[in-house]
């Protein structure tokens, strides 16, 4: 015998052909009973609804009608609404489990419930309701002024501070030139790319500086975009020729107060040539001595390689830089290299000295990095820079657009490690205030 769960209730259907589950009986409630029926029990939460009769108010208004819009139906708001079930064998389920659950209501069921649900206090009530009695109370998911920034806004501000499109003078100036010589005879440490980011990076900022590209690759003069091919006047014809270095240095297209002194390949020669001249080892320094206008900085980027022409920078300078990359093979070459710096300082320049360190290339990622920083620091001290230069693809791209990364990209952390190793230099040996005017 087969047994589908339905009976007729004309209370709820209206109708005594609609079946109505079973399951919405509850204690006191009879089949067919038109009479008012106790409350249902609280903890029953399909039969929470009070279906008693309540007394009708003769100036109440009528119900108004609610429209679904999804539905071309008119029925009084807040009514029990039974939908038919086509084409279901077990209809009660159907109507049992369409009708919304008070605890759980459908799009529906909200829609019906929202002149209820108005008069219930939500989040953003209770925050305008704060913010109208304080004018000063600030919700917990705003977020403060550090976390406001956006990264593109603090890269916009590091590009600012570093172009320094006003043109004040906001490095220190030094009260005399100084010349110094950026030599590894390591290639590959970043020589060239320290040289021309620290030069554009002073010059942005107040300082007339000189680049003196004694690289036969001539790199620094095309990261600076300087002509730099055949029969361009260079620094060959200084140190073989005699020319004058103002004849040959030319003004660094849209940087201020930043001259350069290119090399071409005819520099290649120049070794072999420079063995028969006299005092060859000083030519450099009296083509730098003789130019009639007075610098802030002098760079002389080397070649790598501890031959001639950087015997000859290194005469010529009074100061050393020495690029270290974060690598074993670089603190290898590190004791020749001082070795040498010893012999030209008693034999040739006694002003000569070891006065800045820079570690480049570095990888936080390693623990080598780490190794070779802790070892260079221990053993130099102080003459270590406190600005690293990471690795950074901006470093690298912005020589083939002819442009250092102070200019290509000025808010990159390459150009701003560039940035801070420049205004350390400045500091470290300014003798006199910013305030000096060219």
């Amino acid at each position: 015998m087969h047994d589908d769960g339905r009976y007729d209730d004309p209370r709820v259907t209206g109708s005594t052909n609609d079946p109505v589950s079973r399951e919405t009986d509850y204690q006191g409630w009879t089949p067919g009973d038109s009479g008012p029926s106790p409350r249902p029990a609280d903890g029953d939460p399909l039969t929470s609804r009070d279906d008693s009769p309540r007394p009708v108010d003769p100036a109440a208004p009528e119900p108004t009608a609610a429209r679904r819009p999804s539905e071309g139906l008119t029925r009084p708001a807040n009514t029990v609404e039974v939908r038919q079930t086509v084409g279901r064998r077990n209809t009660a389920a159907a109507v049992r489990f369409e009708p919304a659950v008070p605890h759980q209501p459908t799009a529906a069921g909200a829609q019906d419930a929202a002149p209820a649900a108005a008069d219930t206090p939500v989040a953003s009530v209770e925050s305008l309701a704060a913010v109208v009695a304080d004018p000063t109370y600030v919700s917990r998911e705003t977020p403060t002024r550090e976390e406001d920034d956006p990264p593109l806004a603090m890269e916009a501000m590091r590009a600012v501070q570093i172009l320094n499109p006003s043109g004040e003078v906001t490095m220190p100036r030094p009260d005399r030139t100084r010349v110094m010589c950026v030599a590894n005879q390591k290639g590959g440490v970043g020589k060239t790319t320290t040289t021309v980011n620290l030069a554009v990076a002073l010059a942005l900022h107040g300082n007339r500086v000189l680049v003196v590209d004694l690289d036969p690759q001539g790199n620094a003069s095309t990261g600076l975009n300087v002509p730099h091919h055949t029969g361009i006047p260079d620094v060959y014809d200084c140190l073989i020729n005699s020319v004058p270095l103002s004849e040959v240095a030319q003004a660094v297209e849209g940087i201020p107060n930043l001259w350069c002194v290119p090399a071409t390949i005819d520099l290649a020669g120049a070794e072999i040539e420079l063995v028969s001249v006299v005092a060859r080892e000083s030519r450099l320094d009296r083509a730098i001595a003789a130019y009639p206008g007075q610098f802030d900085y002098v760079f002389i980027d080397c070649p790598p390689s501890l031959g001639l022409l950087t015997v000859n920078a290194l005469v010529a300078a009074q100061e050393v830089l020495i690029p270290i990359q974060c690598e074993y093979y670089a603190l290898e070459g590190l004791n020749q290299l001082i070795n040498n710096i010893n012999l030209v300082r008693q034999h040739l320049n006694p002003k000569l000295d070891v006065s800045t360190i820079l570690l480049t290339m570095y990888d936080r990622r390693t623990r080598l990095a780490d190794a070779v920083e802790q070892d260079v620091r221990n053993h130099f001290g102080d003459k270590v820079l406190q600005a690293v230069i990471p690795r950074n693809v901006r470093v690298s791209e912005a020589p083939s657009y002819g442009q250092s990364v102070m200019t290509y990209d000025p808010g990159s952390r390459g150009a701003t490690s560039y940035f801070e190793a420049a205004q350390e230099i400045a500091e470290r040996g300014v003798k006199e205030p910013v305030g000096r005017n060219a």
